[in-house]
């Protein structure tokens, strides 16, 4: 059987995969040539993308990508002020999106919202969308990459990997879990989104898209707390929730079931494989402490995109160049927000006294400060832009 033949394969049609698809299709006169490649099955989470439960951070740079796709999802919970804070310990800061002349930092959006917007808009452009089996390389040589999906063979002159990193093993485990719920608060705050950094993992409460006073839940623990926690009823788990939190949101009372994620650190040290290249979860997984999975992905996705612009309209040529300019151009970016999250996931979960202390008088020197808190809200807001 011959292989269909197109420029570029884009293995995972996850946020990031089609993300890229929708950049490329509106730098080429050919989109059909475009070929997104999606496994028609269940997310590791156990659903559909569609009836996926988890909901996704959202920063603002990314938000202004997603509506140029059109692709923003109708719901969305804003974030506009980040508080900080270690439990036990002083020493907060807060984040405001007035200091940067921005209407938000950040929205909170699910993903099954995001993942429809983003097929929807990939069904409309006119990339070539192959639904089957997870994809593969089988292999690549000098004029292209082969590629299998299911009984469907391609060949393409590049070849993206988009979704997971099979096969890959943890730079770090963190022997940490997170445990995902939605809660309601009792006295909500619009617009607020807590990170409360405990000695076991941080303790993230956002806004949740579906109505104001719901609360989307990440605590991050040890394995043991986690397996305690999940064997409480609801009630109980809500009283240890809000004991751990604090009262800044009143009481918090869980409204449905406790998912858990084991928590690790994967980092593919060259995204460049000859033809082939790795963006978003292919070529890094990040802990969630300040939710920039996405977002980097994101910027990968737009970063490779503008990289491969000109090569798009010669596509017969080697598009070794561009692959290169790419690799070059995200390293700093996706280096410091691959150690920044995993310096955030570690630093307060060390037990040591003197350095609880200095993490929360860092803390405390960000917020009186606004010239020490900046570096890192806008890399949070939008990345490192060189």
């Amino acid at each position: 059987m011959q292989a269909q033949d197109v420029d570029v394969a884009i293995l995972g049609g996850g946020p990031t995969g089609s993300a890229l698809a929708l950049l490329l299709a509106r730098l080429t006169a050919h989109p059909e040539r475009i070929a997104l490649l999606q496994a028609d099955s269940a997310s590791h989470y156990g659903h559909t993308p569609e009836l996926d439960p988890r909901v996704l951070a959202v920063n603002h740079g990314s938000r202004v990508l997603l509506e140029s796709l059109k692709a923003w999802p109708q719901q969305a919970a804003l974030i506009q002020t980040i508080h900080v804070s270690q439990r036990g310990r002083l020493g907060r800061t807060v984040i405001r999106h007035s200091d940067f002349d921005v209407s938000e930092l950040g929205c909170v959006v699910r993903y099954g919202q995001l993942h429809a917007q983003l097929t929807q808009a990939v069904q409309r452009s006119g990339v070539l969308v192959l639904k089957g089996a997870s994809a593969h390389v089988l292999g690549q040589d000098l004029s292209g990459v082969s590629l299998a999906q299911g009984s469907l063979q391609l060949r393409a002159k590049l070849a993206i990997h988009a979704d997971g990193m099979p096969g890959a093993q943890a730079n770090r485990q963190y022997s940490q879990i997170a445990l995902l719920t939605r809660a309601r608060a009792s006295l909500p705050r619009a617009g607020w989104a807590f990170e409360r950094f405990t000695n076991e993992g941080p303790l993230a409460v956002l806004p949740h898209p579906d109505a104001l006073g719901e609360q989307s839940i990440v605590w991050c623990c040890t394995p043991e707390r986690a397996k305690a926690l999940q064997a409480l009823t609801r009630e109980d788990f809500s009283r240890a929730l809000t004991e751990m939190f604090g009262s800044r949101l009143g009481t918090l009372t869980v409204q449905g079931p406790v998912a858990s994620v084991p928590l690790g650190m994967t980092l593919r040290p060259h995204t460049l494989d000859g033809r082939c290249v790795a963006i978003g979860n292919a070529a890094q997984t990040l802990h969630p402490v300040a939710g920039q999975g996405l977002n980097l992905g994101l910027r990968d996705a737009a970063t490779l995109a503008l990289a491969c612009r000109d090569w798009l309209i010669t596509p017969e040529q080697a598009p070794m160049a561009a692959l290169q300019r790419f690799e070059r151009l995200r390293a700093p970016d996706r280096q410091l927000t691959v150690r920044l999250t995993d310096l955030l996931s570690r630093v307060f979960t060390t037990k040591l006294p003197l350095i609880e202390h200095a993490a929360g008088l860092a803390l405390l020197g960000m917020d009186l400060v606004p010239a020490l808190r900046a570096p890192l809200a806008r890399h949070l807001l939008q990345g490192l832009r060189l």
